[in-house]
């Protein structure tokens, strides 16, 4: 890939990202878009005017939101995100920092020893291949290589300042938060799991006489956790049939009407209380103690009457059984994760095991998009593919054409496969038995980020063909070798995946297109109201964590190689800046 393919793609996507955010600050300006881009606002705050914006304004696009989201400071999203939204974007400034720092030591002092590194005959910059501008171009034994030396410390020794900045600042937040915070009804509780099952005694009698015994002072009382029935599942029904009937214009509820158009005659409603009516003639008081011990779960809540004796049982190991009265700190009452209570805790091990195998399996069938989308990078198989499609010579000799193909639709394709990665990740940490939702995300963000780690950067640094990659080290000596050999030559791949899937990838997070036409198909298809809260989000934290630290990762290892990645880095995160910080102000829930 020569300059001129970079400059190709980077003018592809310069022009995506101008268009979709021009669009976007119109399409804002639009009453009928407030639930999407205005979600939090209202949810959380009082209804206000649109205020006073001519016909005019509302069709220009304009840069206000940059500077509202320039202009709000920490104390601003602690209060609206939370301390995990300030810690969120601390990471994108420390990026910021750290890459600024990078690239005025690598463009200025780095780049002009790679490119001077061989007695050559350089051509025009737009004609000169990127691998002249990475470490590649410097020949073995070169008495320059102490400059790539005294880059490498002097970054690295800057990160680990500016870390030691952010961490320390941060733990003082969340210790203020935590000392500052009320009492919680989830601090002074605790979750039990794998309670013992005795045949003359319930589940409830068994956790009241274990937590009287050994914690008589403390305990105070205990909830257990029921599987879900007939009666939770209607209650569910109603109150979305509610919320649904509710929203519909009343000049629809027609009686006229069929069956399966709103306001038909035969009512939905009628059918749920046919089914509440049936339930509620077969259950009667005298089986409602039998049947509700019947669905206990070997789960409860157990209540304390201090913080510290929670703390104390939620540590002690309870018995000498491992699997048996297993206790941990309960999430907040809006975090459980209910559906996974009713697990037995023995089952536990073996989903974390299964689930474990199953995405190591996602990860090496992901090889076969990854090698397919390396290839096109590489010009002898580009050749190999016209010899065998012919129609697709012609095409490819075309020089626009070529420069596509090689330098903007590989980091595509990798991007729309990318995008199946954090649902399949998410259903693995839903069977995984996490109890509350916040680690479901945790551990989803964790699989996303080897993953992508994995898949993006190892696969297609070693990739060429999975024949390759199997025979490419003879033994672990040459590992190193390889890498340092690979690593320069794929360091282009990359620059062009930061302007794809990064600078692409935030233009698609502040329009919200999913929303966007959610919002288009219930406001003129259905023709029902769109209450603000049925579109409420909150922050993805599983798809935007891995995707910024696989970033600062590229960054770090390309930046000394190929200094040429670090100004389309910075652009990434500048823009990230702006458009997380609108998006937490605006569009995201606290949960």
């Amino acid at each position: 890939m020569d300059v001129s393919d970079l400059l190709t793609s980077a003018g592809i996507n310069i022009a995506i990202c101008v268009m979709l955010l021009s669009l976007y600050s119109i399409l804002r300006k639009q009453p009928g878009n407030a639930c999407v881009y205005f979600t939090r606002r209202l949810v959380s705050e009082p209804v206000r005017g649109t205020g006073d914006i001519s016909c005019f304004e509302r069709f220009v696009p304009s840069t206000g939101w940059i500077a509202k989201a320039w202009q709000a400071t920490d104390d601003e999203i602690l209060a609206v995100g939370g301390v995990d939204a300030v810690a969120f974007m601390r990471i994108v400034v420390f990026s910021i920092r750290v890459f600024i720092i990078a690239a005025v030591i690598c463009l200025f002092i780095v780049l002009p020893v790679n490119y001077y590194g061989q007695d050559m005959q350089h051509k025009e910059i737009h004609s000169e291949s990127l691998e002249v501008f990475t470490i590649g171009n410097v020949k073995e034994d070169s008495k320059w290589l102490w400059v790539h030396c005294l880059a490498l410390y002097l970054i690295s020794c800057s990160a680990c300042v500016l870390l030691y900045s952010d961490y320390k600042s941060i733990t003082k937040m969340r210790l203020a938060h935590i000392t500052g915070s009320p009492p919680n009804p989830s601090h002074f509780t605790v979750l039990v799991r794998g309670v013992p099952w005795f045949p003359d005694n319930s589940y409830s009698n068994s956790v009241e006489q274990f937590f009287s015994t050994y914690y008589p002072e403390s305990y105070l009382s205990h909830q257990m956790v029921y599987g879900s029935c007939t009666v939770d599942k209607l209650m569910k029904d109603a109150e979305r049939m509610y919320r649904m009937l509710k929203s519909i214009d009343p000049r629809f509820l027609d009686r006229s009407l069929p069956y399966c158009i709103p306001g038909g005659a035969a009512h939905p409603f009628m059918v749920l209380n046919l089914r509440a009516d049936s339930v509620s003639s077969s259950t009667s008081m005298d089986r409602l103690q039998s049947s509700q011990r019947r669905k206990e779960c070997p789960a409860a809540f157990v209540f304390f009457r201090t913080r510290y004796a929670a703390l104390v049982a939620a540590q002690v190991l309870q018995s000498s059984n491992p699997m048996l009265w297993v206790t941990e700190l309960a999430p907040e009452p809006h975090d459980v994760y209910w559906s996974n209570l009713s697990i037995p805790y023995k089952q536990v091990w073996l989903r974390k095991i299964t689930t474990l195998i199953a995405s190591v399996v996602f990860m090496f069938l992901f090889l076969l998009p990854v090698t397919f989308v390396q290839g096109l990078t590489q010009l002898e198989h580009l050749d190999q593919l016209s010899r065998r499609v012919p129609f697709l010579k012609g095409i490819l000799k075309q020089e626009f054409i070529h420069r596509v193909v090689t330098g903007y639709l590989p980091s595509v394709i990798l991007m729309l496969f990318l995008y199946a990665v954090p649902p399949t990740m998410m259903l693995f940490s839903a069977m995984e038995g996490n109890i509350s939702r916040s680690q479901r995300k945790r551990s989803a963000c964790i699989k996303v980020l080897y993953f992508t780690i994995w898949n993006v950067f190892f696969v297609n640094v070693l990739s060429g063909s999975i024949i390759r990659q199997l025979t490419v080290f003879s033994s672990f000596k040459d590992a190193p070798t390889q890498l340092a050999r690979a690593v320069p030559t794929q360091a282009t791949f990359f620059t062009t995946y930061v302007l794809s899937s990064g600078w692409a990838s935030l233009s698609c997070e502040i329009m919200q297109p999913f929303p966007l036409i959610c919002n288009f198909f219930r406001k003129f298809i259905l023709r029902t109201k769109v209450e603000p809260s049925s579109c409420a989000l909150t922050f993805p934290h599983h798809t935007e964590i891995p995707r910024l630290l696989l970033f600062v990762h590229i960054g770090f290892t390309c930046s000394i190689m190929a200094p040429l990645i670090l100004p389309f880095l910075l652009v990434f995160f500048f823009l990230a800046f702006l458009v997380y910080r609108n998006q937490i102000l605006n569009v995201y829930l606290r949960k």
